[in-house]
């Protein structure tokens, strides 16, 4: 083994790692020293600076073929650690806000981090499951960060029991996968994938694991509870980097492990979920009157989207998918750090609909930010979320599904509604009584304004398909299986 290149090839999930360690010992020999909020910064910024840099190499295998990376591996990474860095940037202030700040917190978010990323390069099933489980135990741990209110408790208990539920099934998928090929390696998984009962069984199983994290119907009744009783900006985290980390593993995994044929026709089961998830999302979402349970509502209907990329098994399709999560990422943590900032106030419960009335004045700057964010997540140009759904729409009609495009953009527009109803009670209801709003950190309100000028960037100068950073992600078409099964 080459040890060294190794870790090289995997060095942004080291870096991440060897932070969380240091910020252990850090936090023993001083509690909440203000020291940990900056190696949690430094060290997800050179991570993600590694990850820009390998995003022209192509795929390779590292670890005797179990982790993949390079291509649309390092794209994904890109995605995480931005992910992460950007929930950091407004997790310090609001988490003292509403007195819940602790220096682990950071050691968790790292650890979850290292987590994901593993297993978004994941090549082997084993590699899959440490990663996912790595990701999932420091998320439940967060889950009950706010643990003397019972929505906090409750939020963690939820998702621990249903997590355990779902890891079940992914790891009978797995034992069922390897009874059938007799090996764990995905692209080996591949070349023997048959249309025994007991593959088919694996495969089904494998995928309600994969469903179930990335709140696909009808795996999402954990979704709501656990991000209305998890601190809004951990929220993002967990609603953003967890689903990107997810989703390109299921990425790898369809392609590589799954390969449509007779008898095998995932692509008909993903597209009738992707349909399900759009659909009931966006309904339920409707009558949601807290704002949180409203996003996660909406972060399952966009994971329907994303599932109608996943349904064409294309490479267009994939790419179509890597590039919605780019932009549901920039997006959605932009909307639940608006939500925190108003949250961070007291006097009312901010996370009501009705009690924003009359506060896109009080403070203009996130008045018009969320609105942003909330335009850009219904999919209205010229913002990212409407590029994305292009690219994914467009993927499924390029692959003859254009009955799945049709539903995509009818649930689409049906979110609309929800979206701008949080914009009429900011700007055009009365404000219920007297407020005073903090005045959030530079820091705070930085992070929101860069998000929100991403979003409006990547809106009007799009990446094309045929250039930049999907010729980056055409890695899909690159990678050698035969090199992966090499010694």
């Amino acid at each position: 083994m080459d040890y060294l290149g190794d870790i090289q090839a995997f060095l942004p999930g080291v870096i991440t790692a060897v932070a969380g360690l240091v910020v252990i010992v850090i936090e023993s020999l001083k509690k909440e020293s203000p020291l940990n909020f900056y190696v949690t910064i430094v060290s997800l910024a050179a991570a993600l600076i590694v990850s820009v840099y390998s995003l022209g190499g192509e795929l390779e295998t590292a670890f005797s073929g179990m982790l993949v990376h390079g291509g649309p591996v390092a794209f994904g990474n890109m995605v995480i650690l931005a992910g992460a860095l950007f929930c950091v940037f407004i997790s310090e202030d609001y988490l003292k806000g509403i007195g819940h700040y602790y220096g682990e917190i950071y050691a968790l978010l790292l650890f979850a981090t290292s987590g994901m990323l593993a297993l978004a390069g994941s090549n082997n099933l084993i590699t899959l499951f440490v990663g996912l489980e790595t990701m999932s135990i420091c998320l439940y741990v967060m889950a009950g960060l706010i643990k003397d209110e019972k929505a906090g408790a409750e939020s963690a208990l939820k998702y621990f029991l249903l997590g355990a539920f779902s890891t079940g099934f992914l790891l009978y998928g797995m034992a069922l996968i390897y009874g059938a090929t007799g090996t764990t390696s995905i692209p080996e998984i591949g070349a023997a994938a048959s249309t025994g009962l007991l593959f088919l069984a694996g495969a089904a199983l494998l995928m309600v694991g994969f469903l179930f994290k990335v709140s696909a119907v009808p795996f999402h009744m954990w979704t709501p509870d656990v991000y209305q009783g998890t601190p809004t900006s951990l929220t993002a985290y967990m609603a953003t980097a967890s689903k990107a980390g997810t989703f390109v593993a299921f990425i790898l995994v369809l392609s590589r492990a799954l390969p449509v044929m007779e008898g095998l026709n995932w692509q008909l089961v993903l597209s009738v979920i992707a349909v399900l998830t759009m659909v009931f999302g966006n309904i339920i979402a409707l009558v949601q009157d807290n704002v949180k349970r409203m996003l996660a509502y909406s972060s399952v209907a966009h994971a329907g989207y994303a599932l109608v990329g996943l349904s064409t098994g294309t490479f267009e399709g994939y790419n179509a998918v890597l590039y919605y999560l780019f932009a549901y990422t920039i997006m959605n943590i932009g909307a639940f750090g608006v939500i925190a900032y108003y949250e961070r106030n007291k006097g009312l419960d901010f996370n009501q609909v009705q009690n924003l009335a009359g506060l896109g004045f009080k403070e203009p700057l996130m008045g018009v930010s969320l609105s942003v964010f909330l335009f850009s997540l219904a999919g209205i140009p010229p913002l990212v979320g409407f590029v994305g759904k292009y690219y994914v729409f467009a993927a499924a009609i390029n692959a003859e599904l254009v009955w799945l495009a049709v539903v995509g953009v009818l649930a689409s527009a049906a979110s609309v509604y929800y979206y701008l109803r949080v914009m009429v009670y900011l700007y055009f209801r009365e404000e219920h009584q007297p407020i005073t709003l903090f005045s959030p950190t530079l820091m705070y309100k930085g992070t929101i304004v860069v998000l929100a000028l991403l979003t409006l960037y990547y809106g009007i100068e799009p990446v094309l398909p045929s250039t930049g950073l999907m010729e980056i992600l055409s890695g899909f078409g690159g990678y050698d299986a035969a090199a992966s099964l090499a010694p």
